[in-house]
């Protein structure tokens, strides 16, 4: 993959998408549409926060909670305002001391992606109903309360960071100067601290979830948060994370990725039956095997490089056709390096079908069966449309929210990305998450991964957390998850089941193991 590819795989593998709801400029200055009810315009640059009351049964348990729909501006020392962050918080009524409860802090990554996805489709107390394995059902589309909402654990903070949802620079501001990975973590930081401050949660245990390039931010921002404002945390929780990018990122002298990748390939082929009959049987085993065969004798091969005899870059080829369910011949046009794009289009190209990149296991359709690479992500097309539907119904019908601006689901223009301190080098944010953990020795970390992700590959994510460098007695601080479903492995009900119930096992974990003799407000 090169560098171009690359940068079109990160706007993709963060719920990014296909479809833009409107650069920033464009949004701030468009006109009311409809009948809606059009804002003022000095509101959108002030503090302000709406209320509303609700109520939701979880296991069987009516929670009542206020959802508080605001924006908090960031200032840079005590000068005016730069910009505003707009969140959405849930937070538990009737609870003894809210000061003690448990509380959450939410994004998703991009970068250039709102919270909308965790928000919607795993944590929140609405979710956008999809059919069972994550497929789109026929517009128009729906919500429905989550039975696997966290609001019966912790209460619940959605972050959007500056240029996404309806977060924003002030009037003549730069977006630039929050658009890094430094840049952005000094601006989410800054927005947590003002609302623990705020709100009167300092007293609370903290945890933070991310999802894709919000895994990157949230190994940086914890660390951060340690050292910045001494706001230590008791948990971070990763969701198909992106942690050391040289993992997935491809380019001429790095084959790590195509070892990594190669299970994930082998799970899609299962999915599509295009397996041989002993693979086809068990799916673990097939993975497992697979698992062996890549980093064993094909990264034998691969690190030998020129000096690999034919008779054994043969073996090998026959070896990856069987975990890939491609034929020999096209592994060894291919060199014995399966990007993700070509087997994207290869796997089913007899059927004249694409698969997805963040969830394999839908498929597309384009123009012809030649080529090389997909027109688009059925994965991608599967999601944008309902998320982007069902959040601008829910937030002004249901939460009471007033605003013509587009509410910026994925923006581009966060593009391009300044990844200081990372330049002429691959990303790695497992140096600040050993360093946050080492510190503050109570923080637990969860990782969770899909089996049919070919953005973020499981196998790439154990190779990121086993080079944490983690000391032996905090090795066992870390708890790796997979589950039978994409990216977003959500938007799978019996994975959402499965995630919700092992979430849940981790934060009551942790909040007794971390805080014992401290009596927390239920």
């Amino acid at each position: 993959m090169t560098r171009s590819e690359y940068c079109c795989f990160m706007l993709i593998v963060l719920l990014a998408g296909c479809l833009c709801l409107g650069g920033q400029q464009a949004a701030q200055s468009a006109a009311p549409e409809g009948t809606a009810k059009p804002a003022k315009a000095d509101r959108l640059f002030k503090e302000q926060t709406k209320h509303t009351r609700h109520e939701i049964t979880i296991n069987g348990r009516s929670i009542a909670y206020t959802a508080t729909v605001g924006t908090m501006m960031l200032k840079r020392d005590f000068e005016e305002p730069t910009a505003y962050i707009f969140y959405i918080a849930y937070t538990k009524d009737d609870v003894k001391d809210s000061g003690r409860r448990p509380v959450t802090f939410s994004f998703n990554g991009g970068p250039g992606s709102s919270s909308v996805w965790l928000h919607m489709g795993l944590l929140g107390p609405r979710r956008v109903r999809m059919a069972e394995s994550g497929q789109a059902p026929p517009p128009p589309y729906s919500t429905e309360d989550n039975a696997y909402c966290l609001l019966d654990k912790t209460d619940l903070v959605f972050v959007d960071p500056v240029s996404t949802g309806f977060s924003r620079v002030m009037p003549g501001g730069d977006p630039k100067q929050f658009h890094g990975y430094k840049k952005d973590i000094h601006a989410v930081a800054q927005f947590i601290r003002r609302y623990v401050t705020r709100f009167e949660r300092w007293g609370s245990p903290k945890f933070l979830i991310g999802e894709s390039y919000g895994t990157t931010r949230a190994a940086g921002l914890c660390n951060y948060l340690q050292n910045a404002h001494g706001m230590n945390l008791n948990g971070v929780l990763l969701i198909s994370a992106a942690l050391a990018f040289q993992a997935f990122d491809p380019s001429p002298g790095n084959d790590l990725p195509y070892l990594l990748t190669l299970p994930s390939m082998t799970a899609t082929a299962w999915f599509h039956n295009q397996l041989d009959d002993k693979l086809q049987a068990d799916l673990g085993a097939a993975m497992e095997a697979a698992e062996a065969f890549a980093l064993g004798d094909y990264a034998r091969v691969l690190l030998m490089g020129d000096a690999a005899g034919a008779e054994l870059v043969g073996r090998t080829a026959a070896g990856l056709a069987r975990f890939t369910g491609l034929s020999k011949e096209y592994v060894l046009q291919a060199n014995l390096r399966i990007s993700v794009p070509r087997f994207a289009k290869e796997l089913l190209r007899e059927k004249r079908r694409t698969i997805g990149r963040l969830d394999s296991r839908l498929t597309g359709m384009d123009a012809d069966a030649a080529g090389e690479g997909y027109e688009y992500d059925p994965a991608m097309a599967a999601v944008i449309p309902p998320y982007t539907a069902c959040f601008n119904d829910y937030i002004r019908r249901e939460l009471g929210w007033e605003s013509d601006l587009a509410y910026e689901i994925f923006n581009f223009h966060v593009h391009p990305w300044d990844f200081s301190p990372f330049i002429n080098r691959y990303v790695d944010v497992t140096p600040e998450l050993r360093e946050a953990m080492t510190k503050n020795q109570a923080l637990k970390l969860f990782v969770a991964s899909g089996y049919f992700d070919l953005g973020t590959p499981y196998l790439a994510t154990r190779y990121a957390v086993n080079h944490l460098g983690l000391e032996p007695g905090l090795r066992d601080h870390v708890t790796i998850k997979h589950y039978r479903a994409g990216h977003m492995m959500y938007t799978d009900l019996e994975s959402l089941r499965q995630l919700h119930g092992d979430i849940a096992a981790f934060m009551d974990a942790v909040l007794e193991e971390n805080t014992k003799g401290v009596d927390h407000a239920n």
